[in-house]
């Protein structure tokens, strides 16, 4: 159970919190205020949680950090999908398929977005910093740098791009993705990724408690963003895993 319970709860959390952020933007766009109030005093009660088990050696702890990590990442999702904290541009793509204008512009409408999350992701490495407990900030941290993947990956140009989960008033943000077979990056991403997992797992197996626990959680979390990747370049859509989720969003324009 030390080692099949992380996979099972890092399963639970990713596939739960992303329906959640799913469904609740999903919802008529009057009930957006109150789901980011509400989700951002989730956020900040997270963050305090995060602070306090930053010390916290026992195995709850690091189940604790993570799911906070998460819950503080989720409110950054729902921010961006509900349009919120996107960027200063907020139209399609004007450039050429190729060049840097058009990675300009793809920059200016995540802007804010990215600026957010590196501002909580500091913030988060602060109050863990030189702690016995620094899983939030490894959660978090892995869950940017994949996420950031992705988007290169998007950009770059990808075989199933995922534009069905854009919601209809961010639909002018799949201009931004390219559809190729494939790109140069992604084989470079799912390598060094299933490098760390390897890595992540090894030193699990040579640990107990906590640090092992801690360690299971996010080479599972990795893994589950890798999924997503190979997802990119495959025929098969990932809708089903939230078909729950997604029955109250309205139908995304072509």
């Amino acid at each position: 159970m030390d080692f099949l319970l992380p996979p099972l709860f890092a399963l639970f959390v990713w596939w739960f919190g992303t329906g959640v952020v799913m469904l609740l933007d999903g919802l008529p766009r009057d009930t957006f205020r109150w789901s980011l109030a509400t989700s951002g005093v989730l956020a900040f009660g997270a963050l305090v949680c995060i602070a306090k088990s930053a010390d916290n050696t026992q195995v709850e702890g690091a189940y604790g950090a993570f799911t906070c990590a998460v819950l503080v990442w989720g409110w950054h999702e729902l921010a961006f999908l509900t349009g919120w904290l996107t960027g200063p541009r907020k139209r399609e793509c004007s450039a050429p398929a190729h060049g840097p204008t058009r990675f300009g512009e793809a920059v200016q409408a995540i802007l804010w977005h990215e600026l957010g999350l590196v501002a909580m992701g500091l913030l988060i490495v602060a109050l863990t910093w030189g702690a016995a407990n620094p899983v939030a900030s490894w959660t978090f941290g892995l869950l940017w740098v994949m996420r950031l993947s992705a988007k290169l990956n998007l950009f770059l140009g990808v075989r199933n791009r995922g534009e069905q989960f854009l919601p209809p008033h961010l639909v002018y943000l799949g201009s931004y993705f390219r559809r190729r077979t494939i790109n140069a990056l992604l084989p470079l991403s799912l390598l060094v990724g299933s490098a760390v997992v390897v890595t992540l797992i090894g030193d699990a197996l040579a640990m107990q408690g906590a640090e092992q626990a801690g360690r299971l959680l996010v080479a599972s979390l990795l893994v589950l963003a890798l999924l997503e990747h190979v997802l990119m370049v495959t025929p098969l859509q990932g809708t089903a895993l939230w078909r729950w989720a997604m029955r109250s969003a309205a139908p995304t324009a072509p």
